[in-house]
């Protein structure tokens, strides 16, 4: 039996998927509201295992799901194989997971009495399962440490807005877009595109835009059906972030640019030029 944590959004259904490829599933999830705490949520995963014995513990790469995870991995002092794309069960486990920040596969003999894992994001397809479903109640005993770090509050974002990680489009800017006020043109993009604004880690570096807008290794990592990526070089960091989009389209000056070899579609040009006249059309 596979145990599988799952989170709202689609990670979870990807690691579900990844989860029934293993075995039989039994899914569980910890309400967190706004007092998300990791040792709370270890401990109620190291207290599941003990109590079901399964095979392995799968989870979503999300950020919450790789920190509880490897809270839990240090209590029950098992390895934990991070970013998997791919597993076979047996003792080892074989395992496939990307490292670098995706820009190359490791093969890995996986050993323990529980296996340890969370799926690499926007990796396995989700598949749905019209299972019926036995709900069951489960009430972890904590500790007052367990709860010691947690989330004491979070900042909503405005009414209306789309999250990076949500939207069908993205429109990213990079150091090309100048300045802060640059923006404005990608975030009018954005809107007659039904999209959001993100932008590369020298952005927020800069402070032109705030961090939650990071695309990245050490920001969002999205997955939308089009990544329009303004005066953005495309770092191996940056492709990480932006790797599981359906096309990209390169908006840059360099046609030597990273971004412009990674990109399925380029408009070689200045993006204070193109950008303007790709609105002009769309209002047209």
């Amino acid at each position: 039996m596979i145990l599988c944590l799952v989170e709202p959004g689609e990670l979870s259904l990807e690691a579900l998927t990844f989860a029934r490829r293993l075995g039989p599933v039994r899914a569980f999830s910890i309400e967190a509201g706004e007092t998300y705490a990791p040792g709370a949520w270890a401990a109620a995963i190291v207290q599941l295992v003990e109590k079901h014995s399964p095979e392995a513990v799968v989870a979503a790469g999300s950020d919450r799901g790789q920190e509880a995870m490897a809270h839990a991995a240090a209590r029950l002092d098992l390895a934990l194989a991070a970013n998997c794309i791919s597993a076979e069960p047996g003792d080892p486990m074989t395992v496939v997971r990307q490292r670098w920040g995706g820009s190359l596969l490791e093969e890995a003999a996986l050993s323990g009495r529980v296996k340890l894992l969370t799926v690499a994001p926007n990796v396995v397809a989700a598949e749905p399962d019209a299972a019926e479903v036995e709900v069951e109640a489960f009430a972890p005993t904590l500790s007052q440490s367990d709860l010691a770090v947690r989330v004491a509050r979070r900042e909503e974002q405005p009414p209306g807005a789309i999250s990076l990680t949500e939207a069908r489009v993205v429109v990213g800017g990079g150091r090309g877009v100048g300045s802060a006020e640059g923006f404005v043109l990608l975030e009018e993009l954005a809107t007659l595109l039904g999209g959001a604004v993100g932008g590369s880690r020298v952005v927020t570096n800069l402070g032109w835009r705030q961090h939650s807008d990071q695309v990245g290794q050490t920001g969002a990592r999205i997955a939308p059906e089009l990544y329009i990526a303004c005066g953005i070089s495309g770092a191996i960091q940056h492709i990480v972030g932006c790797r599981g989009a359906k096309k990209i389209l390169a908006i840059n000056k360099d046609r030597h640019a990273p971004i412009v070899a990674r990109a399925d579609y380029a408009v070689v040009g200045d993006l204070h030029e193109v950008v303007p006249a790709v609105i002009a059309e769309l209002r047209r």
